[in-house]
């Protein structure tokens, strides 16, 4: 019997209930799927509150992760394949997510074994998966395939549906707002991708794996939502540099500049941002082979 080993940090639930779908074709073919749930050892709060949330910005990008409690792994020394399943927060890997991939036992269990990932996000999934490409290569772990379930709302639609989620738990949809997060119907055909993992066990070939679930849609890719992120994500660096300057984690001496960054965050998102869509739109003809490389590089390269 193939023994499969899932890591997974889930706030809300969501990550750890793709997982299991996943996972489902699988346990239903009889493999063991042991489920170990990643701890902080101070435990992020969920509903969040707004300041618990903007205070999280600095260390999640300059990949600076709060502790997390360590594992028993006896059980799953004769695993067959690793998942690990999180979440982005920032444009960066969750901070239970980036202190797993640095935990020094994590890194020792994980050398030389398959690994596929699952990330369950709002939209923008990109930098963050380069960030655990480079660490899963690090650690000389077998990257074999990554899965990814997003939100697709309109981006600024989903601003604020997320919003109204992590700050007062209201997931579900109104007259005016669509539901939250990755719908049931397509955390439900995640099982599909189960499926494709359990042919490539059977076959004894993980090689072709990413090829296989990126054909099964396993990896949404819009250009420009992409565009965004990048440039979102070198520009929130010089934000968080500039936040850990005036103070480290939860200190009060920084609340001024966390402030700013919020009134600067919304103000991009709302204000600038449709502007910087359409100048990608209207370079789009002068960019297509940099998409097509990027493209290739994010759903079929797991090497870094």
């Amino acid at each position: 019997m193939k023994k499969i080993v899932v890591f997974y940090y889930s706030q809300t639930g969501q990550a750890q209930q793709i997982a299991q779908n996943v996972c489902k074709p699988l346990a239903e073919a009889g493999y063991q799927v042991v489920y170990k749930c990643i701890e902080p050892v101070t435990p992020f709060p969920f509903p969040w509150s707004y300041w618990n949330f903007f205070q999280a910005f600095p260390e999640t990008r300059l990949l600076m992760p709060a502790p997390i409690k360590e594992f028993d792994l006896s059980d799953v020394q004769d695993a067959d394949l690793v998942f690990l399943a999180g979440q982005s927060w920032y444009l960066s890997p969750s901070q239970p997510i980036e202190a797993f991939l640095t935990s020094p036992q994590v890194r020792t269990y994980l050398k030389n074994r398959p690994v596929v990932t699952i990330n369950g996000c709002r939209n923008m999934w990109a930098m963050a998966q380069k960030e655990v490409r480079k660490q899963l290569v690090s650690m000389e772990a077998q990257y074999v395939g990554h899965i990814v379930l997003q939100d697709y709302a309109p981006n600024l639609i989903s601003v604020v549906t997320i919003f109204r989620w992590l700050f007062r738990q209201q997931k579900a949809a109104t007259r005016i707002w669509p539901a939250a997060g990755v719908s049931d119907a397509d955390m439900a055909g995640a099982s599909r991708f189960g499926k494709l993992i359990q042919s490539a066990l059977e076959q004894n070939d993980l090689e072709q794996l990413q090829s296989a679930l990126v054909a099964a849609g396993s990896v949404p890719y819009k250009p420009s939502l992409v565009f965004v992120e990048k440039t979102g994500h070198r520009i929130f660096g010089f934000w968080a540099k500039f936040i850990r300057k005036a103070g480290d984690r939860n200190s009060p001496d920084r609340r001024f500049r966390l402030r700013l960054f919020v009134y600067y965050l919304f103000f991009v998102l709302y204000v600038v941002s449709p502007f910087g869509l359409l100048f990608f739109y209207l370079t789009y003809p002068l960019r297509m082979a940099g998409i097509r490389k990027e493209k290739a590089d994010l759903l079929l390269n797991l090497k870094e």
